[in-house]
């Protein structure tokens, strides 16, 4: 399967909920994580556990553990891409709001992908 776009979601004016998380984490994580897109970006929808699983409502979580702390980078498809909305640091289960808020930003992706879509300042 050819590799898909990954795109981070952003709120309005410039907040990248994704970035704002990743940039809290340890380096090692932090490494961890971007490995995990990566592997998001070669293998799509085919991309299984232990390294991704759906939830609900369209909403797939990236899992990452170190030291006994899981990672998650929950994300959506949108017209063969996948948007990565949030990450959240959990003990067990995903909660409902964090799982909710990635689908109101999935609606709202949708309705306005320009708007929705960090770019990276070159």
């Amino acid at each position: 399967m050819p590799e898909i776009d990954v795109l981070l979601f952003r709120e309005g004016g410039d907040v990248v909920p994704l970035l704002h998380w990743l940039d809290g984490l340890p380096e090692k994580v932090q490494n961890k994580c971007i490995v995990r897109i990566e592997r998001l970006a070669q293998q799509g929808h085919l991309l299984r556990r232990p390294e991704a699983a759906l939830l609900r409502d369209g909403v797939y979580e990236l899992r990452v553990r170190h030291q006994h702390v899981n990672y998650r980078m929950l994300y959506f498809f949108h017209q063969g891409r996948a948007v990565l909305s949030h990450g959240i640091t959990k003990e067990r289960r995903v909660p409902d709001r964090e799982i909710d808020l990635a689908v109101r930003r999935r609606v709202q992706f949708a309705h306005d992908p320009g708007r929705h879509t960090y770019r990276e300042e070159v």
